[in-house]
């Protein structure tokens, strides 16, 4: 509750009548007062802006959201644009430009935003009356970290823009970088109660009983059952998990951010190469005083090495051979010692003299939740969500290591333990309103998980438009998932056709691109008679090659040249057609 000071200004009756009103406001009301009494509502705010933004996960655009909410608040006209639906041009004429954009992988703009950053970036553009900042959303962990925000930020000061903020590179874990920046960032273009900004609702927290991103909801595990047969090779867990009580909800599409603990033998490993018992006291950045061992385990991305940590930790260790590893005329040479590497290598390998609890953490990154597809319709298991996860194992430069969250979920979980979650939506895999719309499915191994929500979803509400799945994997004996489900999806007419690829059945390896190439025609008349496309698994390999099957397949079944088939191919994008889920 609101309450006027004592030593405000006012007489009693007078800080009772204030308590009253502002505790009846809205925080947006609030802090239009705020705006308006200090007199900048009207001589500062009040004009256009444009937020604009580039999202591939959707941290972006929740960020744009809220960026557009606080500069309401704070008296600007706003304008919120998607760089899927907008064109460079509209730049011009922005006045204030606020741009919130993400970096995908190894430095690529978001899918969704690939038309708009190359238009943008070949110029011909004239910025001079425009007053900018850039907020750039990226992962540490990649070599090429917040590119495209920085690709921006260059850009729009090339073209004549004013940088009125510097920019801002988020790590996965932004909320401090970002709450920063659209403070400084308001107040450099005139926002009015610049101050009060920050107390926006801009996300549930713990203390307000709602669950999400700042507030996991504790889901029990209902089931847990391993997909693949005896003598696979993979090791693929079905996870069902209860959102009873939570008020969580999703649709088809969407992800679920499971938030995982690091394994006690991986903590122990780092401990031990730290030269470190874990008793020692740390001050964390999100949960306060405890324990080294406890903010390893629970608070602290203990795998993941980047350049960044590796600068962080040559500070401490003074390894000349390590200094030489991270001069810029050896990236190539560190990226590919990284490889296969993680930090207990880092300190493993050079080692420091002395370090301490909190020099180590505050090296290192929060550790972030990790995403799945979620792979059940809410419509057919109400108050449940499912996952498909594949445990992550390898051998890298003679340890053992794994995937912290797929083995956390396999190793440390049981039914009826509970995994803290919260629902990531994700608007640009959706299925079509029209459920008579033709849809095409490609998902190779645990891509076959919004799929299988896909199809559960049509089936409950009975709609008759064909769909087509295209699955993959390595055996059909052992790594046919959900194959039982299929088979009676086919039966009921839920799925219409189902072509499999398994490349390791044969003395040749066959792929769902493969089956692409070998469906051509049929495809092509799906695509010609409306049907959406998707693709749900691999990015860095899976994904290309499928596009290339798929441009392939355009341009000759469509009896067009290169340059057209990629432009039919980009309305599909354009359209919502041609949709993905890659990581």
């Amino acid at each position: 509750m609101i309450k006027i000071p004592e030593d405000a200004p006012f007489d009693d009756a007078q800080r009772g009548t204030l308590t009253e009103l502002l505790g009846g406001c809205t925080t947006e009301q609030r802090q239009w007062l705020g705006s308006f009494l200090g007199g900048d509502l009207r001589t500062k705010g009040g004009g256009p802006l444009l937020v604009l933004y580039g999202t591939e996960s959707g941290n972006s655009e929740i960020l744009a959201a809220r960026t557009a909410k606080l500069a309401k608040a704070g008296g600007f006209k706003v304008k919120l644009s998607n760089m899927a639906e907008a064109s460079p041009d509209d730049l011009v004429k922005a006045g204030s430009l606020l741009v919130v954009v993400s970096t995908w992988g190894e430095g690529d703009p978001p899918e969704s935003a690939e038309e708009y950053h190359g238009a943008f970036m070949a110029g011909g553009l004239d910025l001079s009356g425009v007053r900018y900042s850039v907020c750039a959303l990226g992962d540490t962990s990649y070599e090429h970290f917040c590119k495209i925000g920085k690709d921006f930020d260059q850009q729009l000061e090339k073209l004549g823009a004013e940088r009125v903020a510097s920019r801002a590179d988020c790590d996965v874990d932004f909320e401090e970088t970002y709450q920063g920046w659209i403070d400084e960032a308001l107040r450099a273009l005139g926002a009015g109660a610049v101050e009060s900004l920050s107390l926006g609702e801009v996300a549930p927290a713990a203390s307000t009983g709602e669950y999400g991103k700042k507030n996991p909801f504790p889901a029990r595990l209902l089931e847990k059952v391993k997909l693949n047969g005896p003598g696979s090779a993979k090791e693929t867990w079905h996870f069902e998990l209860s959102l009873e009580g939570s008020g969580l909800s999703y649709e088809v599409g969407d992800s679920l951010a499971v938030v995982p603990t690091n394994a006690e033998d991986v903590v122990n490993g780092f401990l031990e190469a730290a030269g470190l018992s874990g008793e020692e006291e740390v001050e964390t950045r999100s949960s306060g005083r405890k324990q080294l061992r406890e903010a390893l385990t629970r608070d602290y991305d203990i795998t993941a090495l980047s350049r960044k940590v590796a600068k962080a930790w040559h500070g401490h260790c003074g390894s000349e051979e390590l200094a030489e590893l991270l001069s810029e005329d050896n990236k190539e040479q560190f990226k590919n010692w990284i490889w296969g590497r993680q930090i207990v290598d880092l300190l493993r390998e050079f080692p420091a003299g002395k370090t301490d609890g909190q020099e180590l953490v505050d090296m290192l990154r929060v550790l972030p939740p990790r995403l799945y597809s979620i792979a059940s319709s809410p419509r057919e298991h109400d108050g449940e969500v499912h996952l498909t996860v594949a445990a992550v194992r390898y051998e890298g430069h003679g340890f053992e290591r794994k995937g912290v969250a797929s083995t956390c979920l396999a190793d440390l979980v049981e039914e009826g333990d509970v995994v803290p979650v919260f629902v990531t939506p994700n608007k640009r895999f959706r299925l079509p309103e029209d459920d008579e719309v033709p849809i095409i499915m490609v998902g190779p191994g645990t891509g076959i998980a919004p799929f299988r929500a896909f199809v559960e979803d049509r089936a409950t509400r009975e709609g008759s438009g064909p769909s087509w799945l295209i699955f993959g994997d390595q055996h059909y004996t052992y790594d046919f998932l959900y194959q039982l489900e299929w088979q009676d999806h086919l039966n009921s007419g839920a799925l219409t056709r189902l072509d499999v690829a398994f490349s390791r059945d044969q003395p040749e390896k066959v792929y769902v691109q493969d089956r692409i190439r070998e469906k051509a025609g049929e495809i092509w008349e799906w695509l010609e008679q409306g049907a959406h496309f998707y693709v749900c698994g691999d990015a860095s390999r899976m994904a290309p090659d499928v596009q290339e099957a798929l441009l392939k397949l355009i341009g000759e079944q469509g009896g067009l040249g290169s340059g057209e088939a990629e432009a039919y191919l980009g309305e599909l994008k354009k359209s919502g057609r041609y949709q993905r889920d890659v990581y």
